[in-house]
């Protein structure tokens, strides 16, 4: 059996894995919902560590590669230092991290590990889709341009897609959403991603659960002129007070809770986001030259059928239905009548996997080259 370990480490979540790539299976996992350096993160890593035996190498999701990891890549100090300097550009993210990266080399010095950017997937986003309506200065000296977030999730999707289409992923159209505790749309053409609604950092696109998403910039100045509101209050606001959280009046960030609740603010929210989602595929609909389906991933997308629903409701000018049914949770598939114009499908986000894929392929090509 070829072990790979898998690490996930989100600014308040780690999601560690042990996949059999073989079979393409998880056989041990640990998932806490606390910060990576936390006591209780630390101590499930431990246990799935003593149930590891042999492995083969670690691959480390990277939220942001920023503008030098454009691609996974075997860690050595030139990588790391690549990755440190993408540290203010997703700082929720990238900083934990690097720091269980640090713990896990130490761990398990032997193997190789591989940092695979989310970014990776967009790395070749045409130029008109990257860049922004700012000074050419701007844009040159900061590196201001248009990254995308949750590669892997889509890079996962679009093959998983392919297979239950049974067409090649270079020769697909699709338009595509991830929607979970962070949120994003990607127009993928050709089996490559050509326009998707995050940005120069995560924060950008679609409202999530707790991020609020584009925004009114001039609504930000307006605030910071009027009340003199801290930075750092209005970063924290953003990023974890807003989306779902906010929109509902702080009752959940959570599209479970909402639509149980059943009340003005939590239909609400549902409303606005789901309004938000059809606007961002829309938009996205035209980088593609046709349309030959619909995907939804991500937590969000794969289980919740009433959010999908009310997202397909808005699309019929796409050519999208809205009668979609209900399938086994534990499955993949079209929710889509069949012989659907454009199907729509559910993809279970499987990350872990996509994780294991690109380290494998990243420790066999560096091998290669060596």
């Amino acid at each position: 059996m070829t072990a790979v370990l898998t690490v996930n480490a989100g600014s308040n979540s780690l999601k560690a894995h042990l996949v059999d790539a073989d079979a393409e299976e998880v056989i041990a996992r640990a998932e806490v919902e606390q910060p990576p350096d936390s006591a209780e993160a630390r101590e499930a890593l431990d246990d799935l560590l003593e149930k590891a035996g042999d492995v083969t190498a670690a691959g480390h999701r990277l939220v942001h590669g920023g503008p030098d990891l454009r691609a996974p890549a075997v860690v050595d100090e030139e990588t790391l230092a690549a990755a440190r300097r993408a540290e203010e550009l997703a700082p929720l993210h990238v900083p934990p991290a690097l720091v269980l990266l640090g713990v896990l080399r130490d761990r398990l010095p032997e193997i190789p590990h591989v940092l695979c950017p989310d970014t990776a997937f967009h790395a070749d986003l045409p130029e008109i889709a990257t860049t922004y309506a700012l000074p050419a200065e701007w844009r040159r000296r900061y590196g201001l341009r248009r990254y995308g977030f949750h590669g892997l999730s889509y890079a996962w999707a679009l093959n998983r897609t392919a297979e239950l289409l049974n067409r090649p992923a270079a020769d697909l159209d699709l338009l595509m959403t991830h929607l979970g505790g962070g949120c994003s749309v990607t127009a993928v053409r050709n089996g490559r991603s050509v326009d998707t609604s995050m940005g120069f950092t995560p924060l950008e696109g679609v409202p999530m659960s707790k991020r609020s998403g584009s925004i009114d910039p001039g609504m930000l100045l307006w605030l910071l002129r009027r009340d003199g509101i801290d930075l750092d209050v209005l970063e924290h606001v953003l990023n974890h007070e807003s989306g779902l959280l906010g929109l509902s009046g702080g009752r959940s960030g959570d599209t479970r809770d909402l639509v149980g609740a059943g009340d003005g603010e939590a239909a609400l929210a549902l409303r606005v986001f789901t309004h938000r989602v059809r606007r961002e595929l829309a938009a996205a609909a035209t980088s593609l030259d046709r349309l030959d389906a619909l995907v939804f991933t991500g937590e969000i997308g794969w289980d919740q059928p009433e959010v999908r629903a009310d997202v397909t409701a808005g699309l019929s000018l796409l050519g999208v239905r809205r009668d979609l049914v209900v399938i086994d949770p534990g499955g993949d598939g079209p929710v889509s009548p069949p012989g659907a114009a454009v199907p729509v499908l559910v993809v279970r986000p499987r990350e872990e996997l996509q994780l294991c894929r690109e380290t494998l392929a990243t420790v066999q090509s560096d091998e290669a080259r060596s």
